[in-house]
Formats: C-alpha cells, structure tokens, sequence
C-alpha cells in the first residue's frame, strides 16, 4: 500500500470520525432541550399544584363560614363548581403534562440507546485507530531498514568512488607512462634514422672515394652522429623515465585493486 493511500485511508476514518461527533453533538443538544422542557413543564405542574392548594384552602374556608354566609350558599356552589370544573382541567392538564413527560422519557431513551450506538461506533474507530497507528510504525521501521539500506549503499558508493578514482589516476599514470614509452621509441627511431643516414654517408664516401660529393658523404655522416647521439641521450631519460614510473605504479593502490 503506498503512502498516498495511507493518507486516504486516514482522511476516511477522520471524516468518519468528525460526522459521528456532529452526531452525538446533535443528540447531546436535542438532550438538553427536551431536559429544559421537562423543567418547564415541572415548573408548571408545581404552580397548578399551588393553585389547586389555594383553591383547596378557600374551599375549607367557605365550608367553615358556610353557617354564617346560608344566604350567599348558591353563589358558594356556584363558585365550587367552577373550582371544581377548574379542578377537573387542571387534572386533564396533569394527565396530558404526565402523558408529555412519558413521551419524554420514552426519547431520552432512545437518546441514550443512540449513545450507546455512538459510544460503540467510537470504540470500534478507536480500535482502527490503534490498527492503523501499528500499520504507521510498521511503515515507519520498514522506512528505517530501507535507509539504512540506503546509507549502506551510499557508503558501498563512496567506496566503488574511491576505487574509481584510484584507477583514474592509475590509468593517468599509465598514460604517463604510454607517453614515455612512445618518447622512447620515437628516440629509437632517430637512433635508427641516423644509423641508416650514417650508413648510407660511408657507403657514398666508400663508394665514389674522395671527390666534390665527400662534402655531402661527410655532412650525411655527420648528421647520422647528431641523430644517434640525440637519440641515445632522449633514450637513455626516456628510460630512466619509465623506471620510476614502473616503481610508482608497483606501490599504486588501484592497480593493486585491479590485480
């Protein structure tokens, strides 16, 4: 699985994660609410109860002058069977505030089986969570080997450099060397040149004896001279030359590392 991949695996689970706690924010919310109303509705219930108390003290009050008040009686009655009436919506109203209050508890059951749904639902993310956390350091020391691996090679590369380097400057010292051997046959060529050129001067002047051409048998024998001298001297360096270049290249390293 590449890295990529990884990073889309994680936003998946994040964006997972982010919507089942909009979730419980909004049931954590509609809990709330519906607890306001429940204190409403109590809030309500205890005034009704407050008034059916004050209903129920004039109602005492009434029965005890009932004797000295016999003409207002009717009116009395009258007055008891609104309270009574009165008594009789308050008791609807009650059924239907317990009724509410049923409904309620009925959704915060469902509110709290929701959470429960919720809590496992964070579980269960939570357990990917340490999954793909284990998954991360498992990349995580793979990445560790491969560098390690890379520093490896990068010293195995240091070290093919090194050997390279000492073979360049070994071929350098063996073109040094070609050059030498080729300034030493290029001497040998002189020295071959003035042999046959000095050959050829006392073959004219054996030849043809002394005469106007002895001249030109002499400057032929001279120059012949010249070029052998010339030659066994560049020879004679040449040589020496290539003797320390042979002492040099049997301490070099690189040709050590080829052989």
């Amino acid at each position: 699985m590449s890295e990529s991949e990884i990073m889309a695996a994680q936003a998946g689970v994040l964006q997972e994660i982010k919507e089942s706690v909009e979730k419980a924010a909004v049931a954590e919310e509609k809990q709330v609410t519906l607890i306001e109303e429940q204190n409403e509705l109590a809030k309500q219930r205890t005034q009704t109860t407050s008034n059916l108390l004050q209903y129920s003290s004039s109602t005492a009050k009434f029965t005890e002058d009932q004797t000295a008040m016999a003409r207002e009686r009717t009116a009395l009655t009258r007055a008891q069977t609104r309270l009574s009436t009165r008594s009789t919506e308050l008791a609807n109203i009650r059924t239907d505030l317990g009724r509410e209050r049923t409904a309620l508890a009925e959704q915060r059951t469902e509110v709290a089986i929701y959470r429960t749904e919720l809590a496992r639902e964070r579980t269960r993310l939570a357990t990917t969570r340490t999954n793909l956390a284990k998954f991360r350091n498992a990349l995580a020391m793979e990445r560790n080997r491969m560098s390690q691996r890379r520093t490896d090679l990068a010293t195995e590369r240091n070290r093919l450099a090194e050997t390279r380097t000492s073979w360049a400057m070994s071929r350098t010292r063996l073109s040094l060397q070609r050059t030498f051997l080729a300034r030493g046959r290029t001497y040998l060529a002189l020295i071959r040149t003035g042999l046959a050129i000095l050959v050829l001067g006392l073959t004219l002047f054996r030849y043809f004896g002394l005469s106007i051409w002895s001249l030109f048998d002499g400057a032929l024998v001279l120059l012949g001279v010249g070029l052998v001298i010339y030659g066994g001297k560049g020879y004679r360096e040449a040589e020496r030359s290539d003797k320390r270049f042979i002492e040099l290249l049997a301490a070099d390293v690189g040709l050590q590392n080829l052989g």
